[in-house]
């Protein structure tokens, strides 16, 4: 099983002031709504996870929606033997993720991982499922905190981007 989450980091709280309704795609997807992110595996109890308090979370999420679609650009899909590479990097470090889908497999491994710690692997399609779905609970968590997000151009566009999809 796939769990995707988030922390909010009390460290790097948002301006008091942020206009929410107003705020630009660059504002929510680096400025805003810092904190960890992790992604687990619950069957084998591992997990890439991040500690450092800044990772702006919505950023996070939209991003790896965009790399499940880029790693799904081989027409053959789950039929491609090739590997497919994508890289999630943090702004403010040089520390990646780093995605490569082969067949219908997605592995998951990150720069601060130790180098003899394997990646943790899901399916593809659970992985764009679980993205999407996180995506769409981050965004509800984070509208019902801050008042006028929900009312956001930008939040609306995402939501159309990225459905969720069904189980």
């Amino acid at each position: 099983m796939l769990d995707i989450g988030y922390s909010l980091s009390r460290r790097f709280p948002d301006p008091p002031q942020t206009d929410y309704r107003r705020a630009g795609v660059h504002d929510l997807r680096h400025d805003l709504f810092c904190g960890d992110v992790y992604l687990a595996d619950t069957k084998a109890d591992r997990e890439v996870s991040t500690a450092w308090g800044w990772v702006p979370v919505l950023d996070f999420a939209w991003a790896l929606c965009d790399i499940v679609e880029q790693l799904d650009q081989d027409p053959r899909g789950s039929r491609a033997a090739k590997p497919q590479f994508a890289e999630l990097d943090f702004t403010e470090s040089t520390d990646r993720m780093l995605f490569e889908r082969r067949f219908g497999w997605v592995d998951i491994a990150a720069d601060w991982m130790p180098v003899e710690e394997p990646p943790i692997t899901f399916s593809h399609r659970l992985l764009r499922r679980e993205a999407r779905d996180f995506l769409h609970d981050l965004i509800a968590d984070l509208t019902d905190m801050h008042d006028g997000l929900a009312d956001n151009p930008a939040i609306w566009d995402l939501q159309a981007r990225f459905p969720r999809l069904p189980s």
